[in-house]
């Protein structure tokens, strides 16, 4: 970040400064460069540098608002569709004195990244990352803590951080990504305090800051001219499906071998537990109210609550006979 002052006032201008943000991506500086070999193919020719503002989805450098009052003090950038990348952005302004600024950057992510709500980042452990990435050490924390419902495996049980942070003791599993939603916030800037110094005796005057970047994966370009072959994209469809299938297989065949296993350790308890799941799973389908198969003997009716359903019903119909009759009183 680069300043200097220009006091050059022969013709009647003003001193003023400059001040340069710009950046580059710092290689390997230990990296040797290999020595021609005349066996070995040429290497590839370097693959064109991205630009500075090709980093940042916003910047905003705010002045000393005492010296360059509330409509001169802000400078912003901000991306938008026609958008011109830049080696870097400059700023001019008349002043003979040292001026404090606040540089603010907001980075540019592909795929967007969400800053976690604090209690959460704690829970999970990480802080910024993309939504499949927060889902993932969400997921790892419901594993590790076993807070699936085992019965209903679609349902997480919360525990007592997770429950007071997201407000429920319990929700369905693909209620996950729009409980998440309202604990994503949009990344914090990098904030970066600088000094204009406009000492004419030093010259240009620089400043370094490190900015960590996300930059492109080099196999990328070849993943995506692999994925666009039309007959390998059939080939990898094939596989899909017969993976699909092997799945399918291996999980009928474990139910199959827990059915057996079960049955060949205790014939009787067995039977009676799979007859029961079998007469609830009828009870939901038919919706039958009540139980039919306790209710077709005789002991089912000589319980406590038999003599009280007995004493309700003729009470019941006491009130409904009173009712009528002081109801053809008054009419009377």
């Amino acid at each position: 970040m680069p300043g200097k002052l220009d006091t050059d006032g022969g013709d009647g201008s003003f001193p003023m400064w400059e001040l340069r943000v710009e950046g580059r991506l710092l290689e390997d500086l230990n990296k040797q460069t290999p020595q021609a070999d005349a066996s070995r193919p040429a290497p590839e020719p370097p693959k064109s540098r991205r630009k500075f503002s090709s980093f940042f989805r916003s910047l905003v450098i705010e002045l000393d608002r005492g010296l360059y009052g509330p409509d001169n003090h802000l400078v912003e950038w901000h991306r938008s569709a026609t958008t011109s990348e830049t080696d870097g952005f400059q700023v001019k302004r008349i002043g003979e004195q040292n001026v404090k600024c606040v540089i603010m950057l907001m980075l540019e992510y592909t795929p967007p990244h969400y800053k976690l709500d604090m209690r959460l980042a704690k829970l999970l452990g990480t802080t910024v990352g993309t939504k499949a990435n927060i889902f993932n050490h969400l997921w790892i924390y419901i594993k590790r803590n076993k807070l699936q419902d085992p019965e209903h495996p679609e349902w997480i049980n919360l525990d007592n951080p997770l429950a007071i942070i997201f407000g429920v003791n319990r929700f369905r599993m693909q209620e996950t990504a729009q409980r998440l939603q309202s604990l994503l916030y949009p990344p914090d800037p990098i904030v970066i305090h600088h000094l204009i110094t406009v000492d004419n005796s030093e010259g240009r005057k620089m400043a370094c800051y490190d900015v960590d970047v996300d930059v492109d994966d080099p196999a990328k370009p070849h993943m995506t001219s692999f994925f666009q072959g039309v007959s390998q994209t059939q080939e990898i469809q094939a596989m899909d499906n017969k993976i699909f299938e092997t799945v399918e297989n291996i999980n009928q065949l474990r139910i199959n071998r827990e059915f057996f296993t079960s049955f060949s350790e205790d014939p009787q308890k067995f039977i009676a537990r799979w007859i029961q799941s079998q007469s609830t799973d009828l009870k939901i389908m038919t919706d039958v109210v009540g139980i039919p198969e306790a209710e077709r003997r005789a002991e089912h009716y000589q319980g406590d609550w038999s003599k009280e359903a007995i004493h309700r019903y003729f009470f019941n119909k006491i009130q409904q006979r009173r009712t009528e009759l002081e109801h053809l009183l008054n009419i009377k």
